[in-house]
């Protein structure tokens, strides 16, 4: 099974209003609304997938980049179907749910089962099999705020290794509190992984009402009852690609100067936030770089695929570039929505912290404070960091972006102007200063 890109350029030939771009600080919040409005969602291997990459291939070249060029890789594509959880018995109602990303479907009648309440995958672990054999196991861990997200780490583990620890003691499925801060009734989606020496069971999330509805009735009635039906289809491998093009340096063009955002997005909002906005932010910053003069180094955009199913685009780039890493001087990745750039970190050498102090004072009028030198870089390029990567982190204001992050509710109108236009400036000066340095970030 191949992406549909041979036959859909056809469906992405826009007129001529529509492809008019104007090269300045509102270019991000342009491209991400034409992202989000022409292609909408971009499940990892899907149709919408295949038209998302020509039209990212499209804009580069509309944009002026010097290459444009994709490069493929093959994954497991994941299918969503219809889904639906109800209290069977004494309270029937509905439950708003979710598939999580990567879950088998349910037998077609579904699973009629009770119900059985951990406040944690911890206690889940700590559990008997008596107490969760032919059962669906609920998670219900609440998820707080902060401007860095630093919360989302200890709440995760439930949607990502909940399924295999409740098949490991009987279950028949687990449903989540979902991951997320909202308290509308939308429920988050994101990747689950199985194990392959224990058997698969159905796994979703329900929305955070629902979650706090469902203890409720769990307080008066602890033997309650749920029907989950979920159609969801594993239909093999596919092909998806990588994204890349360049601006290719006036003086020193094998170093690589690195940004990058993904392509993909789950398919229940139009992606907006994670990661259309990233996707504009660093389309844009190479094109208005372009603009105020070629620089020194080569800048390179790359927008990863299929992030969401577990950075597999970015392993496939690392993969595929390991033997000229060493000319990669340095990247970073715009993935946490649209929120205002506060604070820079950084992950330098040592002798190179006095260069990332320079650029967050050329930062400070912006509103950027001295982070500290532990930057990841963002999801994908934490692949390239292991790998020896100098990077940075331009931390933008994650206090709401959770709220929204995986719903239906990830869409264009939570994305606020001003605020992308201060990424953009934010990203100009960081690319600008290290593709017309000579620095050596690695030291």
């Amino acid at each position: 099974m191949k992406l549909w890109l041979t036959t859909i350029t056809a469906a992405l030939s826009l007129n001529a209003a529509a492809n008019e771009l104007t090269l300045d600080t509102n270019l991000a919040y342009q491209l991400t609304e034409s992202l989000t409005v022409e292609v909408g969602q971009r499940l990892a291997g899907s149709e919408a997938d295949a038209r998302a990459v020509t039209w990212a291939e499209q804009k580069f070249k509309q944009l002026g980049y010097d290459k444009v060029w994709t490069e493929p890789f093959t994954m497991q594509y994941w299918q969503r179907g219809s889904a639906s959880l109800a209290v069977s018995a004494p309270f029937h109602q509905n439950l708003v749910v979710t598939a999580l990303g990567g879950s088998i479907g349910t037998p077609f009648d579904g699973i009629n089962a009770q119900v059985v309440m951990f406040e944690s995958l911890e206690d889940l672990k700590q559990a008997t099999q008596a107490q969760v054999k032919d059962k669906i196991v609920f998670i219900n861990k609440s998820m707080g705020k902060d401007k860095l997200g630093t919360f989302y780490g200890s709440v995760v583990g439930a949607r990502a290794q909940g399924a295999v620890e409740a098949a490991k003691l009987g279950a028949k499925a687990i449903i989540i509190r979902s991951v997320g801060t909202s308290i509308n009734r939308f429920a988050h989606t994101g990747i689950m992984r199985y194990s392959e020496d224990v058997p698969r069971i159905p796994a979703a999330a329900i929305s955070v009402p629902d979650a706090i509805q469902l203890d409720k009735m769990l307080s008066r009635q602890p033997e309650l009852s749920l029907h989950l039906q979920m159609q969801n289809k594993l239909p093999g491998e596919v092909v998806s690609h990588n994204v890349i093009a360049e601006i290719s340096g006036s003086q020193r063009p094998d170093e690589i100067v690195l940004i990058s955002a993904h392509i993909d997005s789950w398919d229940e909002g139009t992606g907006a936030l994670d990661d259309g906005a990233g996707v504009g932010i660093v389309m844009a910053t190479g094109a208005l770089l372009k603009q105020q003069g070629r620089p020194e180094r080569t800048v390179r955009v790359v927008l990863f695929g299929n992030e969401e199913g577990g950075l597999v685009g970015a392993r496939a780039y690392a993969a595929k570039h390991a033997t000229n890493l060493e000319n990669h001087v340095f990247a970073s990745e715009s993935d946490f929505g649209a929120g205002r750039i506060w604070r820079l970190d950084t992950g330098f050498g040592e002798k190179a912290l006095a260069f990332g102090n320079t650029l967050q004072q050329k930062l400070a009028p912006l509103g950027v404070e001295p982070g500290d030198n532990t930057a990841s870089g963002g999801p994908d390029v934490s692949v390239l960091k292991a790998q020896g990567v100098p990077v940075v982190s331009l931390q933008q204001d994650g206090t709401d972006y959770f709220d929204y992050h995986h719903t239906p509710n990830d869409t264009m109108d939570k994305i606020d102007p001003a605020a992308m236009r201060q990424n953009v400036e934010a990203w100009l000066i960081t690319t600008r200063e290290v593709a017309n340095s000579k620095v050596d970030l690695r030291r």
